[in-house]
C-alpha cells in the first residue's frame, strides 16, 4: 500500500470518528495519532485531508447531494458519507488526478463498506469529477509531482 493510500485510510478513520462525536479536529488528531503509527509524510497528508474535509463539510455535502440522485447526505451510511466527502475534497481542492481519487475511493468503499457501496461511490464521484475541473479552484498538492506509489 502506498503512503498516500495509507494517508487516505487514516484520514477516513479520523473522519469516521469525527462524524460520530464532532470533537474538535485538532483534539481528535492528537488522540488518533497516539494509537496509530505512520511516517511524517503519511501523517501530514492524512491530517491535511481530514482538516480540509472537516472545514469544508457544508460545501462538500451540497456538492455530493447534487450528484447523488435521490439521496440526501444524511441518509447515507456514516462510512459512505466519509468516503464521499474525502474524495470530493481531494477532487476539488488538490491536484491529485481524478482517476487516482476515484480508484482510491472505490478501494476504501470495498474495504470499509458494504457490497453496494463501491458502485454508488463510483457513480457519485464520477459525476463530480466531470464538473470539478471547470467549477472548483484547486490548491497545490503538498507533494505535487511525486509518484503515487511512493
Amino acid at each position: 500500500m502506498s503512503l498516500r493510500s495509507k494517508s487516505r485510510e487514516f484520514a477516513l478513520q479520523m473522519l469516521f470518528q469525527w462524524e460520530m462525536g464532532r470533537e474538535a479536529p485538532a483534539r481528535l488528531e492528537k488522540a488518533f495519532w497516539k494509537g496509530a503509527r505512520a511516517e511524517g509524510a503519511t501523517r501530514e497528508f492524512a491530517n491535511q485531508l481530514f482538516e480540509g474535509v472537516a472545514a469544508d463539510t457544508e460545501r462538500l455535502d451540497a456538492l455530493i447531494e447534487s450528484h447523488a440522485d435521490n439521496w440526501r447526505v444524511g441518509r447515507m451510511s456514516v462510512i459512505d458519507r466519509a468516503i464521499l466527502r474525502l474524495a470530493t475534497y481531494e477532487l476539488t481542492r488538490t491536484s491529485t488526478p481524478p482517476k487516482v481519487v476515484l480508484d482510491e475511493a472505490i478501494e476504501l468503499a470495498k474495504k470499509f463498506s458494504g457490497d453496494e457501496a463501491a458502485p454508488f461511490v463510483n457513480g457519485v464521484l464520477d459525476a463530480i469529477a466531470r464538473i470539478s475541473d471547470a467549477t472548483s479552484p484547486k490548491a497545490e498538492s503538498p507533494d505535487e509531482g511525486s509518484a503515487e506509489g511512493s
